[in-house]
């Protein structure tokens, strides 16, 4: 309990930074008709994160025992999940070796959409890259096979990731340069090395989580192999940022319902919530597979495969879960949205940007931004809608004529009318690349 008390200011304060990016992120949810959270019920909610700390849930003991029941016989079911999972996990990703001292590490990756990434970013000789998720290095390498004499900047929040770069610049001495640090950070970073504002070439954006933290269960990504529910993409580096075991057993039912509904597009938030609540009044909740036990014990036994993936594959019901709870402990969205007006600062006229993105509230951010969209207006609005935002918009200012609808003057042209997706080839490969979206533009 103790334990609790000392992180609570901290997780409190994350928690009213996170304010906007809920504001932002509600306005991206394809569901727009849904309730979504407000910020007198955020204030609500943290108000009462002291009292759910210090006060244990009363169960009544009929409801305690089918909870227990519900969550070990959970366990059993994923088990044998695994066991299925582990021949696909093979094919998804090779083997990563233990030490990243390999020479050969990042060629192990299997980089999503490769041929379309190099294809858009077009480089030649001579000229000059920004990776902003370098991960395994596999694009990055991709680039300088494709051109010769360029130079990357190679910027990855995760230390694994970093050392990887480092490991990568002595094979290309003087391409590479690692920069370790988050997108709200590389700004800074990519003056502190010398880059002027308007001279990049070309800046890569892949979104999301690499294949390297997934597959590592002390991470605490994934929930098909036990490990600490850590989830931060910058492992150790910040000590007092709160880990996602910090924020199951913290925050209030209310709060986790309002991440799982908007950060995972959990359509029930409010009863995974309720067992997140109800079972760490029992025990702290810990380990990726207790979360993934106690998500799974709320909901019928024939229900905790019957989600299918865009591969017709069986997903685990707390899939969600931990995607919302990722987001919501690294910033992503917030992240990502300075990482594209980082990218537009950094790019000179004419330097491409290719942005990769894996959910649909990814995807959202990066076509909005590209097409000038203000993020905080409407979508598939009604035909009456529309006339009334038109109207509104040209009273404002006169240049709106050419843009109704909250549209402004988009800073860029697509090299694709439409967004790419990957080939067949691509997801028998690397099936974690089936719900990958690339957009590419031009800077005018």
């Amino acid at each position: 309990m103790q334990w609790y008390k000392s992180r609570i200011a901290f997780i409190q304060r994350v928690f009213c930074q996170s304010m906007q990016s809920f504001c932002v992120a509600r306005e991206y949810d394809i569901r727009y008709n849904r309730r979504m959270i407000n910020s007198k019920m955020l204030s609500q909610c943290l108000c009462q994160v002291n009292k759910c700390l210090l006060h244990n849930l009363k169960l009544n003991p009929i409801k305690l025992a089918a909870l227990s029941r519900r969550i070990h016989s959970s366990v059993k079911q994923l088990s044998e999940y695994e066991l299925t999972e582990q021949t696909t996990q093979k094919s998804e990703t090779k083997k990563l070796p233990d030490s990243t001292e390999n020479k050969n590490f990042g060629r192990l990756h299997v980089p999503v959409m490769m041929e379309e990434v190099v294809s858009c970013l077009s480089p030649q000789s001579g000229q000059c890259f920004l990776d902003m998720t370098f991960g395994a290095g596999g694009h990055s390498t991709a680039l300088l096979e494709k051109a010769s004499n360029i130079t990357i900047y190679a910027l990855d929040r995760d230390p694994t990731a970093y050392k990887i770069a480092q490991q990568l610049s002595e094979s290309y001495p003087k391409q590479i340069q690692a920069l370790l640090g988050q997108f709200s950070q590389s700004e800074a970073l990519l003056i502190s090395s010398g880059v002027e504002p308007g001279t990049l070439d070309g800046v890569l954006l892949d979104a999301g989580c690499s294949s390297m933290q997934f597959d590592t269960p002390e991470r605490g990504f994934s929930l098909q192999k036990d490990g600490p529910l850590d989830m931060r993409m910058d492992s150790d580096r910040y000590p007092d940022m709160p880990t996602a075991a910090d924020v199951v057993n913290a925050l209030d039912q209310q709060a986790l319902a309002s991440i799982l509904r908007t950060y995972g597009e959990e359509k029930h938030a409010k009863k995974i919530a309720s067992a997140i609540v109800q079972a760490r009044s029992i025990y702290p909740i810990t380990r990726t597979q207790q979360l993934a036990s106690i998500v799974a014990g709320a909901f019928p036994a024939s229900a905790l495969y019957a989600r299918k993936d865009l591969l017709q594959r069986p997903t685990h019901i707390a899939t969600k879960t931990f995607q919302g709870l990722r987001i919501f402990v690294n910033d992503e969205l917030h992240e990502l949205f300075i990482g594209l007006k980082t990218a537009e600062k950094f790019l000179k006229p004419g330097g491409r940007l290719v942005a990769l993105s894996f959910h649909s509230l990814e995807d959202r951010i990066i076509k909005r931004f590209l097409h000038g969209i203000d993020m905080t207006e409407k979508y598939n609005l009604g035909s009456k809608q529309k006339i009334r935002q038109a109207l509104k918009n040209c009273s404002k200012e006169e240049d709106t004529h050419e843009f109704p609808h909250g549209k402004s003057n988009s800073k860029w042209t697509f090299i694709q009318k439409k967004v790419l997706t990957p080939q067949a080839k691509d997801i028998l490969t690397n099936p974690r690349a089936r719900s990958a979206k690339l957009r590419a533009a031009v800077k005018l």
